[in-house]
């Protein structure tokens, strides 16, 4: 293999990047593999991400904690000028702040499904317009990566979730409508669909029931949950330059969940 080769053609060095609910879970592994292949990075939460940013420092990599609710568009533009002040650009950004409630529809409150579709919906496409309205400012060839979820494309079982399934579809469309739109800007908009992703929130009875627990496992083709860090490859190669002609996709990460 020629010399390099692979860090030419993945390698994220010089190039900053957002990612949103980077405190915990996917977003923590998100913020650590793109450091580690070369990214700066920034990160918006609503509680702080202490965690991450010691985690990143103790690897040398470089990050920006910053505490931004993404429902809050004064709370996002004042982040985003945080960036550029620190680094004076932002070529990428992640949108991973999500929530989701396991409730029927009579039993969530509208207020519940305001907060559903408010952080997972609007507060991407807040983050996503006045990202590239920045972008486009300052003449760079941008790129957003919106998580969105396999629950976009289908209605899972046994748990009712509608106003997560609701907004993770919206996002998909969102993320393509986007990429139509500033497709003459430069930027590029995509979105990655993940299956069930073993985390602390995913796997602990205390946010998750047993009996959904119990309920998953015999329905994962692959008989078992995706690892956090097996998003990151799709996630790292939409961010390279060797993603430069691919806009408007969702890639499904799912172990085939979705085909059966």
């Amino acid at each position: 293999m020629q010399e390099g080769f692979l860090e030419k053609m993945f390698s994220l060095k010089g190039k900053v990047v957002l990612v949103t609910g980077g405190g915990r879970g996917i977003g923590q592994v998100i913020c650590l593999q793109l450091s580690r292949a070369g990214a700066d990075l920034a990160i918006f939460s609503r509680s702080g991400a202490s965690q991450t940013k010691q985690l990143v420092e103790s690897e040398n990599g470089n990050i920006l904690d910053i505490r931004v609710d993404v429902t809050d568009e004064d709370q996002v533009k004042k982040g985003i000028d945080q960036i550029f002040k620190k680094y004076g650009h932002l070529d990428v950004v992640i949108n991973n702040a999500g929530v989701c409630y396991h409730k029927t529809a009579f039993e969530a409150s509208l207020d519940e499904w305001r907060q559903v579709i408010d952080v997972n919906l609007t507060g991407e496409y807040i983050v996503c317009k006045e990202a590239a309205r920045q972008m486009i400012k300052n003449h760079i060839s941008g790129n957003i990566i919106n998580i969105a979820s396999m629950s976009g494309h289908i209605v899972n079982i046994p748990q009712m979730q509608a106003a997560y399934n609701a907004s993770k579809a919206g996002v998909i469309q969102m993320t393509r409508s986007l990429a139509i739109e500033w497709i003459d800007n430069n930027i590029r908009v995509n979105s990655i669909s993940p299956g069930y992703v073993s985390t602390p929130m995913s796997i602990d009875p205390a946010f998750v029931p047993q009996e959904l627990l119990d309920a998953w496992k015999p329905l994962f083709p692959m008989h078992r949950m995706a690892k956090p860090e097996e998003l990151c490859g799709a996630i790292i190669w939409l961010c390279s330059e060797s993603a430069g002609y691919v806009t408007g996709a969702d890639i499904l990460i799912d172990g085939a969940y979705t085909v059966v």
